[in-house]
């Protein structure tokens, strides 16, 4: 009987309004319900408090709340804390809570392993088990977002989908838990707060303009040469360089919203002048900066941080061709919290 039981946080605030008047109650009954379960992020119906116990009784035999729990909280000496989630049916993904002297930032995961195959990520030799639902990616923030009060006294202000999987491939519900993040009933964040990081699909990045999501864009990019970027994420032979330019082009005329670059420069692949100069090539082609990430190693020795004196080499030619860079250091290395390093070893 109790796989039998719907998910109560699939149903909209109309769905369970319409559910109490079919019950003989009033439809503000599903309206309080509503604000339980994404404003005040309550776990069981137990806890809804101003419901009658026969309400609550009734919901419970007939509803669901797959809420995930924080299986595993590790520290790391820079301030960094990584969460193993466990999610209703025992997967587990990992979260990232990022902290800083002026904000607190949450990185989400949005698959439970990922749909590509980048080599240099642990994350992606993980074959993709399922795409989280929109509750589960809400349930990640609300997790950090309490953890940043009390760890760091202030609520979390930014997010970026850059945990496990690629968010664009699970469109539908990453689209739906930032319309909940954003909305004055969940967790009223401003969208310009939110960062969507892919590798790189174009169809969904045009998707993504024509909804007019006023998110954030960042694109995993690592090479500018299709030669390169095809060594070192396979799937960029189905999505070429051009076919992504031409969506990042698409998606700035239609939001006027600068793209974000990531960009790690690996030791004796991407780490000459020619490959910083197609970056170059690259970045006139929309408004853009660009991040330069420290590579994190994931175990087997097959990519390796390029020299500091070929990251100062990426930096000035790109600063001399007038394009914002920052170069960033990693934060949580030392509990594999770092961008390419969740691999569910916690689980």
């Amino acid at each position: 009987m109790k796989n039998k039981k719907k998910d109560i946080r699939a149903l909209t605030k109309a769905q369970l309004q319409e559910f109490f008047v079919a019950n003989g109650d009033k439809s503000f009954r599903g309206s309080q319900v509503y604000e339980w379960l994404w404003n005040k992020g309550a776990h069981s119906f137990e806890a809804m408090t101003n419901i009658s116990k026969a309400t609550r009784e009734m919901l419970d035999e007939n509803f669901v709340i797959n809420h995930i729990r924080v299986d595993r909280m590790q520290r790391s000496s820079d301030g960094t804390i990584k969460n193993a989630v466990k999610l209703h049916d025992q997967l587990t993904v990992e979260s990232v809570l990022i902290p800083t002297a002026t904000r607190t930032t949450a990185c989400v995961s949005s698959q439970v392993g990922c749909s590509l195959d980048c080599q240099f990520c642990a994350t992606a030799r993980l074959k993709r088990m399922r795409n989280l639902n929109p509750d589960e990616i809400y349930d990640q923030v609300v997790a950090i977002d309490n953890e940043s009060r009390l760890y760091f006294d202030r609520p979390l202000s930014n997010i970026v989908f850059m945990g496990m999987g690629e968010p664009l491939m699970n469109y539908k519900n990453v689209m739906k838990a930032v319309e909940k993040i954003t909305s004055p009933e969940g967790l009223g964040m401003s969208p310009k707060r939110i960062t969507i990081s892919t590798s790189g699909v174009p169809k969904m990045i045009k998707k993504l303009a024509d909804d007019e999501a006023k998110i954030k864009l960042a694109v995993s990019l690592h090479a500018a040469t299709d030669e390169v970027r095809t060594q070192i994420m396979p799937f960029n032979e189905t999505f070429p360089l051009d076919d992504l330019r031409e969506s990042l082009e698409y998606w700035y005329s239609k939001t006027k919203s600068r793209i974000t670059y990531e960009y790690i420069v690996w030791k004796d692949i991407n780490d000459t002048r020619k490959d910083a100069e197609a970056l170059v090539r690259f970045c006139n082609y929309v408004p853009c900066k660009v991040n330069l990430i420290e590579y994190n190693p994931i175990d087997d020795g097959n990519f390796q941080q390029a020299s500091s004196k070929a990251t100062d080499m990426y930096q000035q030619i790109l600063e001399r061709n007038g394009i914002t860079v920052t170069v960033r250091r990693s934060r949580g290395k030392d509990i594999d919290a770092a961008c390419g390093q969740l691999a569910n070893k916690s689980a």
